[in-house]
């Protein structure tokens, strides 16, 4: 079946992570390569429901009937069937459990001209049937755990990625080990709850927090980073961690939702707003001068003006590095979805405004804080704007921009002096210590 493939992906990084390996899964059964022309694909995969997308994709399922066009995700997940049903041209439907069967999925359709549904929970299977990752550049996502146990009741992920599982150390340290030997010198772990991660091994388990000590032995290894989080199994350990562990970044993502605790017990977040402070308290004292970054939903089911206002006040009071912010929406299939949604769309719209503004002023006094500091930065490849110069991540997870004569850079660790502080970057020169 060789030919050309195109991925569209829309979500969080566990999906962008996702469409890696189907990519990585279909180049190494049919040698499929990856296009950025969705006109020459034989295969084109939606990575995430998006019906006005798919609607655009009609035609071309008419024009060339032997294309394949496949839906994954996890809204696919959870819709499965009623979607083969509203949109009959798709070819497959596949959950995040089941990438690792592509080829087969796309086969079966080959064969029989049906459309096929594969949206079952197959635990860790498919890590066992992925092929080596690819490297590109010197960063990685590594993905330790599937699925979440906590049930918010805003959330689809339990009822469409099931309940938590860890793949075992031994199999995340052969990832790990290969992806550095190869070049890599930033690896991010990843799960829907990291921090909930319980990987067998010999004796026992381990979390979280004994996982980054053994990726911290590592050779070539020298930047380490895990998202997404939850307050609940934010253990002491862990942010001990951000004390003992010198590859552990200054940086740390951990979505709070409100700083309400009314609106907490509804979301059935399982933590206070002071619980969660006092983990940043720590967390401040183990890494001071940590970055913190979180999420926020505005306009929650009866979410209140005074409940807004707790949020704002906490987002002043632990000094938010930025952070993502949405209006709720109810996701069909979900506890929240059957709550009266109270808050005027206009009242949601206005609120993330104000909240989205006080994050921006905040992460940009922080960006203004670094115009004059040298910072060690990771150098990941050639500016977006400026193909001259390079692009690089500091530790607090800024993109930095910066110019150098002659050398290739990329994949190494550079002092660079920041120079600027710009909206949605920093502008640096490379440090004289690195000539």
């Amino acid at each position: 079946m060789a030919g050309k493939l195109y991925i569209e992906t829309h979500g969080c990084q566990m999906n962008e992570y996702d469409s890696a390996r189907m990519a990585d899964v279909l180049k190494a059964s049919d040698g499929l390569e990856l296009t950025n022309a969705i006109d020459e694909a034989d295969v084109i995969l939606l990575k995430e429901k998006v019906f006005s997308q798919l609607g655009r994709w009609q035609p071309l399922k008419a024009e060339r009937p032997d294309l394949v066009i496949g839906v994954g995700g996890c809204v696919a997940s959870q819709e499965g069937d009623a979607l083969r049903a509203r949109a009959p041209f798709v070819d497959v439907v596949f959950g995040p459990q089941t990438l690792h069967r592509l080829p087969e999925l796309i086969d079966t359709s080959r064969r029989t001209g049906e459309t096929v549904v594969d949206v079952s929970f197959p635990s860790i299977e498919k890590f066992d049937a992925l092929p080596e990752p690819r490297v590109d550049g010197p960063t990685a996502f590594v993905s330790i755990m599937e699925g979440c146990s906590k049930y918010c009741t805003f959330c689809v992920v339990p009822y469409t990625r099931g309940a938590e599982v860890s793949r075992p150390v031994a199999d995340v340290m052969r990832e790990v080990v290969s992806l550095a030997r190869r070049g890599v010198r930033e690896i991010t772990f990843l799960g829907q709850n990291v921090n909930a991660y319980r990987g067998a091994i010999e004796d026992g388990e381990a979390d979280l927090a004994e996982l980054l000590e053994y990726a911290a032995e590592v050779p070539g290894l020298e930047r380490l980073r895990f998202t997404t989080s939850h307050p609940v199994e934010f253990t002491d350990r862990l942010i001990d961690a951000f004390a003992s562990n010198a590859k552990l970044v200054g940086h740390v993502h951990l979505p709070v939702q409100s700083g309400a605790d009314r609106v907490l017990a509804a979301m059935k977040r399982g933590h206070t707003v002071l619980e969660y402070k006092s983990k940043i308290r720590k967390l401040k004292a183990a890494r001071p001068g940590i970055s913190i970054s979180s999420d926020f939903i505005v306009g929650f089911p009866g979410e209140t003006e005074r409940d807004f206002e707790a949020t704002m006040n906490l987002i002043a009071e632990i000094d938010f590095d930025g952070g993502y912010s949405f209006v709720f929406s109810a996701r069909p299939g979900t506890p929240a979805a059957s709550l009266a949604d109270e808050v005027p769309l206009e009242t949601k719209k206005a609120r993330l405004a104000i909240l989205q503004e006080r994050l921006r002023c905040q992460a940009d006094a922080k960006s203004r804080a670094m115009v004059g500091t040298v910072e060690r930065v990771l150098v990941t490849g050639p500016s977006r704007k400026d193909a001259a110069e390079f692009a690089a991540r500091s530790d607090n997870n800024r993109v930095v921009n910066f110019g150098a004569a002659g050398g290739d850079l990329i994949g190494r660790f550079v002092d660079v002096e920041i120079t600027a502080a710009l909206p949605n970057s920093l502008r640096g020169r490379l440090a004289s210590g690195n000539w």
